[in-house]
């Protein structure tokens, strides 16, 4: 009702009038919706081709971000209460723990992520995503093993579950995925949206696995059975990917990247000379990473700046957030002596709030700053223009903004909180930072081209398993260092974090990307490049 209200059609903020017949041309008809001779012109049909391969298939059998069958159960798990465990030196060795396997799967994952990502841009998004959800599945087996026979199983065969999870990429590797598949599913203007809503499903899953996982403690009378019912929910997962969910990627667009990756590998084949250096330089395991300073043709300095800008956005935002958040159960449990009602409470009201702002928050800044923008310079032109890949707009950089700005206040509370209800707003404050992460992943996906968006998202998952390997043993050793004098040394730690990455935000400029083939750009009745709409700012 509301895109009708305002002159959209409810199906897409970018479409086209039906072309009319030259005998209905009355003194209220578009003057550039024909050409001089009175034809109709064939604009860019819906504004985005990126599906137009996948037309002729049944609805059941066409890639969309709403066949993400994400789980809505999440591996973490609060143990039981246990008085004896409260002290700082069974603290210290529950974050040491956990700090060797974040070490065993950061590591891994570190290096196989960038290349599955790679991968996904020749051979499709769909299996690769089912194989690196398997090492997770066997980390949950291995897990329930040692809790079933402690006997014969020792604990510390969890390590061997966090070495295959990271074989496999791990959470990072799986994330990128999604994030590809999203991209290839959603036209630019709504990818931030769409981004969001996979990032609320997220903590959906969070919050539910956290209720469910203790209804089932409760009525079981075993914390085992929780891990059962993760291990069914991640084969069902897999499953489904592998069998039910379509690929996004069409099979043309798949021999065409294998092509050119073919061309490419020849030519720096014919390149390369016989010396160490050139072999070392071309096995270097930080060779992902050059796609973040790209030097092909249609790059500039700014696109450079801008990757590199995101990318420490993107390494703060996701990397020190997975990295801390097991010390911040930690922390609550031990400052505030929570228990695990309390302690699950806190993580679900966060996590719900995260899920507001994603779904009705963002979605409404969207549709006021960038749809109906958009939807009113097409009924002044009357032309629609191809949506395609343009850089960041104004909206995306200063939501990314004040969603670090939040971030930093929200750590700034926790460092302050000295009581529960302080604490508790604090966390609501941070929960809107989720809209950061969104933004970040799509507008880094509007500097690049389509065929290119599973290596530049692998070399961002390669940052983020690095902070992985980081980022544990700086805030855990910092939490094991400082938690029987200050324990809220941490949050400073974060806050400054977070305000390095508010100030790389600034150096982010809008509307610069990695220019296409001049054969792939629409060209408008002048002859120039057609000028894909976006906000104007705020």
């Amino acid at each position: 009702m509301v895109a009708q209200r305002f002159g959209a059609t409810p199906q897409d903020d970018l479409t086209t009038e039906p072309d009319r017949p030259l005998d209905n041309i009355g003194e209220d008809t578009h003057l550039l919706g024909v050409d001089v001779d009175g034809a109709p012109i064939k604009s860019a049909g819906k504004g985005w081709d990126n599906l137009v391969d996948f037309e002729d298939l049944p609805w059941w059998k066409r890639p969309s971000k709403l066949q993400d069958p994400r789980p809505s159960f999440d591996s973490i798990i609060i143990g039981s209460d246990n008085p004896q465990c409260k002290g700082p030196e069974v603290q210290k060795l529950a974050a040491t723990f956990m700090l060797v396997m974040n070490l065993c799967t950061g590591m891994h994952s570190a290096f196989a992520a960038p290349k599955i990502g790679h991968l996904s841009d020749r051979h499709g998004r769909r299996r690769l995503l089912a194989l690196a959800c398997c090492g997770g599945l066997l980390g949950e087996l291995i897990t329930i093993l040692a809790a079933t026979f402690p006997q014969t199983v020792h604990y510390r065969w969890l390590l061997l579950g966090s070495i295959l999870e990271g074989f496999t990429g791990s959470f990072t590797a799986v994330g990128l995925l999604i994030q590809s598949y999203t991209s290839d599913c959603t036209p630019p203007s709504k990818r931030a949206v769409a981004l969001g809503y996979v990032h609320a499903c997220v903590f959906i899953g969070f919050a539910l696995g956290q209720f469910l996982g203790g209804e089932i403690v409760k009525l079981t009378g075993s914390l085992i059975s929780v891990l059962y019912v993760c291990l069914v929910a991640h084969s069902v997962f897999i499953l489904l990917v592998w069998f039910v969910v379509p690929e996004s990627l069409s099979k043309k667009k798949q021999v065409a990247a294998q092509e050119k990756h073919h061309q490419e590998t020849q030519q720096r084949a014919g390149h390369v000379s016989s010396s160490w250096i050139s072999w070392a330089r071309e096995k270097n395991p930080l060779a992902a990473l050059s796609i973040l300073w790209p030097r092909e043709r249609g790059t500039s300095t700014r696109l450079r700046v801008n990757l590199v800008a995101l990318a420490a956005c993107d390494m703060i935002m996701m990397g020190s957030a997975v990295a801390a958040s097991q010390v911040i159960i930690l922390y609550v449990e031990y400052v505030f002596d929570w228990k695990t009602p309390e302690a699950s409470r806190f993580i679900a009201a966060t996590s719900l709030v995260r899920v507001v702002a994603l779904m009705g928050v963002f979605p409404v800044i969207n549709y006021y700053f960038r749809v109906r923008p958009a939807a009113r310079r097409r009924r002044e032109s009357g032309f629609v223009p191809l949506d395609k890949n343009n850089g960041a707009d104004n909206v995306d950089i200063w939501i990314l903004r004040l969603a670090l700005l939040s971030d930093v206040l929200g750590f700034v509370g926790y460092t302050v909180a000295r009581s529960p209800a302080l604490l508790v707003a604090s966390g609501m404050i941070t929960a809107f930072g989720g809209l950061g992460g969104a933004t970040n992943q799509s507008v880094v996906t509007k500097h690049v081209p389509q065929d290119r968006v599973g290596r530049v998202l692998g070399a961002f998952g390669m940052l983020q398993a690095l902070v992985r390997v980081v980022g544990p043993v700086l805030f855990n050793s910092l939490y094991a260092a400082t938690v029987a004098t200050y324990p809220q040394a941490i949050f400073v730690a974060l806050a400054s974090l977070f305000s390095l990455a508010l100030i790389c935000s600034f150096l982010v400029t809008p509307f610069v990307h990695w220019e296409e083939d001049a054969d792939q750009e629409p060209e408008s009745l002048d002859g120039r490049s057609t000028e894909t709409f976006g906000a104007s700012g705020l």
